[in-house]
């Protein structure tokens, strides 16, 4: 198994029973869901170089700091 196998199988488990799902919602609920966690550009990589995985557009928003934030919107490949 890959370095990044459990990670990438739980995230397309997550997909699946969420739907359509944005990158600070799958690192927080990989982040819940193991020991060891996993950081933003961890996440990034794996959702963007796995063919699992389909990237929908951008969303634009604030933090609860002020800052703008911009995150990618993901979904499963429809087979």
């Amino acid at each position: 198994m890959s370095r990044t196998g459990r990670l990438r199988n739980e995230i397309a488990q997550y997909l699946e029973a969420n739907g359509v799902s944005n990158t600070s919602q799958i690192l927080d609920h990989v982040n819940q869901r193991f020991r060891w966690g996993a950081t933003m550009n961890q996440v990034g990589n794996v959702l963007a170089r796995d063919t699992r995985f389909e990237k929908l557009g951008l969303t634009e928003g604030t933090t609860m700091a002020g800052f703008r934030e911009r995150v990618c919107i993901w979904a499963l490949v429809a087979n």
